[in-house]
């Protein structure tokens, strides 16, 4: 026995597809705006004036040589292996999440030997965005890199 399919079925058909799509996407909205803020900076017309300023501690910096690797050692702790960093500098980290629940995280690493700076305790597993500053013989270098 065959039905007959009417308008009625037709804006059925209609109504729970769309509605099905437009909830999906005010989850997805949710999701979204809820894991990033979307700022960068507070300010886009004042971080303009600042960015030659920028270019030219980068030139400074790189003039300087000192250089590190970001990593995790074998216990978990963030290591950085540093490159041509004068002896008794000090290391510190700012650590956030790049998504999610927030957590900054600052701390000063410990000389590992052979060039190398850890965190005392080791970080919970996750992507972090690591911030290093470098501080030796009155100068400073920062560098910036994500890890797993």
């Amino acid at each position: 026995m065959k039905r007959e399919f009417t308008g009625r079925h037709m804006l059925a058909v209609l109504v729970v597809g769309f509605g099905i799509v437009v909830a999906v996407n005010f989850y997805m909205a949710s999701l979204a705006t809820r894991g990033f803020s979307g700022v960068v900076v507070q300010n886009s017309y004042i971080a303009s004036q600042q960015f030659n300023g920028w270019l030219e501690e980068a030139r400074r910096q790189e003039a300087l040589g000192w250089q590190g690797v970001i990593g995790r050692d074998g216990n978990g702790r963030l290591e950085v292996a540093a490159q041509a960093i004068p002896a008794g500098a000090v290391v510190s980290a700012d650590l956030r999440r790049p998504l999610g629940e927030p957590d900054d995280r600052q701390i000063t690493l410990v000389p590992a030997g052979e060039g190398r700076f850890v965190t005392p305790e080791p970080l919970p597993t996750g992507r972090w965005i690591v911030r290093i500053t470098v501080e030796a013989e009155g100068e400073a270098v920062r560098f910036q890199d994500e890890m797993t």
